[in-house]
């Protein structure tokens, strides 16, 4: 029986500090659906996994280093939380410009939990509706955002989630656009560096 998804690579965008679940329960459900995921990280080897941010989880082996990915290479994109790892990802030059080449060529994101700080950093949410772990809600606003308190939100084949409770609604939801294709409108200011 064929997957909703098959044939389909998708990169999750990921380095220490990554929420375990948020990382392992939308991976799985692409898979599950017949796509390859693949971890796309600042560096070679292995990411150190967290639970509730603070209790140190699995380690996964990272499949392409930020400085060898290639947006083109991929059909949709995970960004999985977790404090760490979203605030390692938002300063990091190569992350940023990953994340606006996969919405200039209008690829669909999922993005749940502290994750929208890297689409705040890259420039990507003025004008969208999205939700978000509440401590980043302001930020998302001051950048032109707006905000939702939501189990899931979608816009322009954006799709956000606020936490780890509400994986179920976020994992449907990234499936059914990835499936449809749904594309991100081309962001202003979604420039390289």
């Amino acid at each position: 029986m064929a997957g909703k998804l098959d044939g389909k690579r998708i990169a999750i965008l990921a380095t220490d500090g990554v929420e375990q679940v948020e990382l392992t329960r939308p991976r799985d459900a692409v898979t599950a659906e017949g796509a390859r995921a693949e971890i796309v990280s600042i560096a070679d080897g292995q990411i150190q996994a967290m639970n509730g941010d603070i209790e140190p989880a699995d380690r996964f082996a990272v499949d392409v280093t930020l400085d060898k990915a290639q947006a083109a290479d991929y059909d949709a994109l995970i960004m999985p939380g977790g404090t760490v790892n979203a605030d390692r990802l938002r300063i990091n030059e190569n992350a940023r410009s990953f994340v606006q080449e996969i919405f200039r060529a209008g690829k669909p994101v999922g993005a749940i939990c502290h994750a929208p700080w890297t689409l705040v950093e890259a420039g990507l949410v003025r004008g969208r509706t999205l939700t978000s772990y509440p401590s980043l809600r302001t930020d998302i606003r001051n950048a032109g955002g707006t905000v939702v308190d939501e189990e899931v939100v979608t816009d322009q084949g954006l799709v956000s989630s606020r936490n780890p409770d509400d994986l179920p609604a976020f994992c449907a939801k990234i499936v059914e656009e990835f499936a449809e294709g749904r594309h991100a409108v081309h962001a202003e200011g979604a420039t390289a560096g």
